[in-house]
C-alpha cells in the first residue's frame, strides 16, 4: 500500500532497498511528506569579465543541477516532496552562478539517489532548530525502516510546529508500520483537518481503515483521494515504503481500487486492479458480477475473460 510517507497505498513499482527482499507476500506502499513549501536558494557573485564566455556553461549546468532534483519535488503521495527550487534571477553581463550547497540540499540529493545513510549525515550538519530537517532525517530512517529512530524524528518536528501536516502524515505512517492502525488513523485524520486537499493523506487514512477492516470508510477516503488527484495511486516509486502485508488484505484492497476506479469510468485501471485482486486470490464471482460499478466492465473481453477463468 503506498503511504504518502506518501509514501503511498497501494500497489505499483517499489523500489528495491538494499538488504531486504520482498517475501511471497504481497507488499504494501507508504508515503513519507516532506514540507512542499521550502525553497533552496542559490548565490549569486560578481563575474569577471574575462569568464563571460563561459556563462553559457555554467547556466546549462545550473539547469541540469535543478532538473536532478526536480522529479523528488512532490508532496506524501506524496513523500519525498524535498521542496521546489527559487527561480534564479536573469543572468546578467556582470554576473555569473554560483551555487552554495547548503547541508540540507546535500541531503535532499542525497535521498534522491536512495542514499538515506548520506542523506543523514547530511541533514545533521543542518541548523537542528527547523521542522522541515527533522522532517527530513525522519523520511532518510523510516526509508531504512528505522521506525523508532523515524518517530523520534518526526516528534521533533511536531514539537517545534505541532501544525505539520506532513509531519503528522509521517507519523501516522510510523504507526501503521508498527501495525498500530487507530493511532495510524488518528494522525492522518490530523493532518487532513489542516490539509483537507492532500490525496496522499486521504489514500493513506484509506489503507489505515482497511486494516481495521473498515472496508466502506476506506472505500470512501480512496473515493476522495483519487477525485483530489487522478494519479494517486500511481506515485513515485521513490517515495513508496515497503510494508510486507497479508495476501488476502491485498486482494481486498485491489478489489477496492478496481471498485474505486470503475466508479470514476476509468476502465482500464479497473481491470488492472481487479486482475491483481484475482492474483492475489479473490474468487467470489457472485460478488463481482453483484457490484453495480463493475456494469460498465461487463461487456468488455478482459472481463469476461476472467470471470469465465474463475467459472471454470
Amino acid at each position: 500500500m503506498q503511504f504518502y510517507l506518501r509514501s503511498t497505498d497501494v500497489n505499483g513499482c517499489i523500489p528495491r532497498l538494499p538488504g531486504i527482499q520482498p517475501n511471497s507476500q504481497m507488499l504494501r506502499r507508504i508515503r513519507l511528506d516532506p514540507d512542499p513549501g521550502q525553497e533552496a536558494a542559490m548565490s549569486w557573485f560578481p563575474l569577471h569579465s574575462s569568464t563571460r564566455r563561459n556563462c553559457a556553461g555554467v547556466a546549462t549546468f545550473a539547469l541540469t543541477f535543478a532538473l536532478t532534483l526536480e522529479p523528488f519535488a512532490q508532496t506524501p503521495k506524496s513523500i519525498l516532496a524535498i521542496g521546489s527550487y527559487a527561480q534564479q534571477p536573469p543572468v546578467k553581463v556582470e554576473e555569473t552562478p554560483h551555487f552554495n550547497v547548503s547541508p540540507e540540499v546535500e541531503g535532499d540529493v542525497m535521498m534522491a539517489h536512495q542514499r538515506y545513510v548520506a542523506a543523514l549525515d547530511a541533514y545533521r550538519q543542518s541548523p537542528m532548530d527547523s521542522a522541515v530537517i527533522w522532517n527530513k532525517m525522519g523520511i532518510a530512517n523510516h526509508h531504512m525502516f528505522n521506525l523508532k529512530e523515524a518517530q523520534r524524528d518526526y516528534s521533533q518536528a511536531l514539537k517545534m510546529k505541532p501544525s505539520y501536516p506532513e509531519a503528522l502524515n509521517n507519523m501516522g505512517a510510523v504507526y501503521y508500520g508498527l501495525k498500530d492502525y487507530r493511532e495510524a488513523e488518528r494522525c492522518y485524520k490530523k493532518a487532513i483537518k489542516i490539509n483537507p486537499k492532500s490525496a496522499a493523506f486521504y489514500s493513506n487514512l484509506g489503507t489505515a481503515y482497511l486494516a481495521q477492516h473498515k472496508y466502506k470508510k476506506g472505500s470512501e477516503a480512496y473515493r476522495t483521494a483519487l477525485s483530489l488527484d487522478p494519479k494517486v495511486f500511481d506515485g513515485d516509486p521513490t517515495a513508496k515504503i515497503a510494508e510486507i502485508g497479508p495476501t488476502h488484505e491485498m486482494a481486498t484492497l485491489n478489489y477496492l481500487l478496481a471498485k474505486t476506479y470503475a466508479e470514476a469510468g476509468r476502465k482500464d485501471e479497473a481491470l488492472l486492479y481487479l486482475r491483481k485482486a484475482f492474483d492475489e486470490g479473490f474468487n467470489d464471482r457472485k460478488k463481482l458480477m453483484g457490484t453495480k460499478e463493475f456494469a460498465i466492465l461487463h461487456d468488455t473481453p478482459e472481463f469476461q475473460h476472467m470471470v469465465a477463468e474463475r467459472g471454470n
